[in-house]
């Protein structure tokens, strides 16, 4: 295996296994909290008046459903993700919502996308775990028409998003093998860097961009913090695995640490994030393709 493949298959092999299956089960709570995200982007394709529309890293498709709503009369939306359990949710939900919205399980970097098939392409914190980001983005680029609008979101550092670091950090003392958060490879944070973010597009032939700072008030029921801690996250892929005395030692030690995120019977944080955007620049003979 090169140094190049084994990231993607690493990623393939988390979001397949412990940590797509987490995202499945608490669906709902993370839909409910990454809710002012998805209004976001659903308001980023009214302005774009994008009528064939892309969602890339999908996940079990809340943003995805959500924009095919809003342009069911005039247009579609598909979404994207390299997650079977994920795309499975995805599209049990949008047949139960009746929903025209189309799902795809493959890698966007790599899947053969029909050239010029969108007008708008967007991500709900989707974008951060290709092994390749110039040559997803460039596969991104090959996908939209000329003057394509590309919308999306992703998370800042850790330093400035202290809520997700919350559990592994308070787990740390008995779970020390956690693996620990990267900024240099495909994970949450991989993004954190504007200037970085600017040249990954620039090099997959997008222009016109544009990185602006929003901070974003997310909530959740405190009654759901248990599932969530227990599901997702690097907590969430150890966790089902432990035994009931080390479950128990470690909630313990967990959910106090989040006390000074609990209001009102609600668990609410600031999700420190950037709003991406840019064009699909004219292809050229030569150029970007």
């Amino acid at each position: 295996m090169d140094d190049k493949q084994q990231p993607y298959d690493e990623q393939a092999a988390l979001w397949n296994g412990a940590a797509g299956h987490g995202w499945v089960a608490v669906q709902d709570v993370l839909d409910r909290m990454f809710q002012p995200m998805a209004d976001l982007l659903v308001q980023a394709v009214r302005d774009s008046a994008g009528t064939r529309v892309l969602d890339v890293g999908c996940g079990t498709g809340a943003t995805t459903l959500a924009v095919a709503g809003a342009v069911a009369d005039h247009g579609h939306c598909t979404g994207i993700d390299v997650s079977a359990p994920m795309i499975d949710a995805a599209r049990r939900r949008a047949e139960q919502e009746r929903s025209a919205a189309r799902f795809v399980c493959a890698d966007a970097q790599r899947y053969p996308f029909p050239r010029a098939g969108f007008d708008t392409v967007i991500s709900r914190i989707g974008v951060m775990f290709f092994d390749d980001p110039v040559a997803a983005f460039a596969n991104l680029r090959s996908a939209a028409r000329d003057g394509a609008a590309l919308r999306f979101i992703v998370w800042r550092g850790p330093d400035e998003n202290p809520f997700m670091t919350t559990a592994e950090r308070a787990a740390a003392p008995l779970l020390p093998a956690l693996p620990a958060r990267v900024s240099a490879g495909p994970g949450q944070f991989a993004f954190a860097d504007a200037g970085r973010i600017r040249s990954i597009l620039d090099g997959g032939g997008w222009t016109g961009i544009e990185v602006r700072p929003v901070d974003l008030m997310c909530a959740f029921p405190v009654s759901e913090l248990e599932r969530y801690v227990t599901s997702v996250g690097p907590l969430g892929r150890v966790y089902p695995q432990l035994d009931a005395d080390a479950r128990d030692a470690i909630l313990a030690m967990v959910l106090p640490a989040f006390e000074p995120y609990m209001r009102g019977g609600e668990v609410r944080f600031t999700a420190a994030c950037w709003m991406v955007k840019g064009i699909a620049g004219s292809r050229q003979e030569g150029g970007h393709a």
